[in-house]
């Protein structure tokens, strides 16, 4: 049966700091300290009670300093900055079909015209007398041009003009991009003889899936050894309105990027342990597709094609280039060589054609190997 003392406010009122209680406790260094006891059998509980369980919230526990005890609060370690996001472009700017009509109905307009200017002529009287025979028209002597015959004459023109102005040829892998005034007003992707509003401005742009490769780009390996690399880009323009509208220039965008990322992915020679080119590849094609997606271009791949290191480095890693060679043939030579010894003294001795104490034994291994290597070092 034991006994526990428990300390009431009581019995220390009368005993300043610093000095020690006549019950053997120690006085309290720190003058705000607030103790709590605990009763002995709760410390050594191991089952929970089945009656009535206790439930206690976890909660994350909030670390302050004590007062007078000349701790300091922790400074917080700031977030990462991370890179700010690409801007968006205009959500409206999104290619759509513009309104075409056929190449007939040009054609028709332009002939109606020129059809109406020499109906014109001849009722003005200018029209000559062998175009009037050959047109097979009765002969009419004409007043002269009149305020209704310069009115026909005025539409005639504009229609004529309008019909064959507006004809254009659509050709494959080819898009128009028209506009008015400013505003984007659609996208002509359609093919043969086509009739477009001579009045929009048009914008020629290849949509053909294209290929661009690039100039020797300064690129590092996973070390951090400086590289010239050049990729291979395929690409096509995907959305003609935010290719030429939303961007100044988007092949020299599409330039801009493939060295951007080239200055954020390591690229690792053929041959390396880390995937080589090919994993440079392909984190280049995710990290340059991600980047011109916004403004209209899809990339399908950025392939480096040619990987060399910079001139000023180029010496140095060549020469251990070669010693790593060196050291890897000389580790397969030698395992090899171990590999024949072992063979050879086991056939001896398993066959009984020589018994050997530890001493022979160590002596024959010495000679094998140095006969296995001087041979396997001679030239072929």
């Amino acid at each position: 049966m034991s006994t526990t003392t428990s300390h009431t406010p009581s019995e220390s009122e009368g005993h300043p700091e610093g000095t020690a209680d006549p019950g053997g406790r120690p006085a309290r260094l720190i003058q705000n300290e607030v103790t709590t006891e605990i009763p002995v059998h709760l410390l050594f509980r191991d089952d929970p009670d089945p009656v009535n369980p206790v439930k206690v919230p976890l909660k994350p526990a909030v670390v302050t300093r004590r007062q007078g005890a000349g701790e300091q609060p922790c400074a917080r370690r700031p977030a990462p900055v991370r890179g700010r996001p690409l801007p968006e472009v205009d959500p409206e700017l999104t290619e759509r079909p513009a309104r075409v009509l056929p190449g007939a109905a040009g054609v028709l307009a332009g002939v109606s015209g020129v059809t109406g200017c020499v109906a014109t002529s001849w009722w003005a009287g200018l029209l000559p007398p062998l175009a009037v025979e050959a047109l097979r028209l009765p002969s009419y002597a004409g007043a002269g041009f009149g305020p209704a015959q310069w009115a026909a004459y005025t539409g005639a023109g504009m229609l004529g003009a309008f019909g064959f102005g507006g004809l254009a040829r659509g050709r494959t892998g080819r898009a128009w991009v028209l506009g008015l005034f400013g505003r984007y007003r659609g996208t002509v992707r359609r093919t043969g003889l086509l009739w477009v509003n001579p009045l929009l401005p048009r914008r020629r742009v290849d949509v053909r899936l294209r290929h661009w490769r690039s100039e020797a780009m300064p690129a590092a390996d996973p070390d951090g050894m400086a590289l010239r690399v050049v990729v291979l880009v395929v690409w096509r323009v995907r959305d003609t309105a935010r290719a030429l509208l939303g961007i100044e220039d988007h092949e020299t965008y599409l330039r801009e990027c493939v060295e951007a990322a080239l200055a954020r992915v390591p690229v690792e020679p053929a041959g390396g342990k880390r995937g080589g080119v090919t994993a440079a590849g392909d984190a280049l094609t995710r990290l340059v597709a991600a980047e011109t997606a916004p403004v209209g271009v899809e990339v399908f791949s950025v392939q480096p094609v040619r990987v060399e290191y910079a001139p000023e480095v180029a010496a140095a890693m060549h020469r251990r280039r070669i010693a790593r060679l060196d050291a890897r043939q000389r580790a397969s030579m030698l395992s090899s060589v171990v590999d024949s010894v072992e063979d050879t003294v086991t056939r001896l001795t398993v066959r009984g054609l020589v018994e050997l104490d530890d001493y022979e034994r160590k002596v024959l291994v010495r000679d094998l190997t140095v006969a296995f290597c001087s041979g396997r070092g001679e030239p072929s």
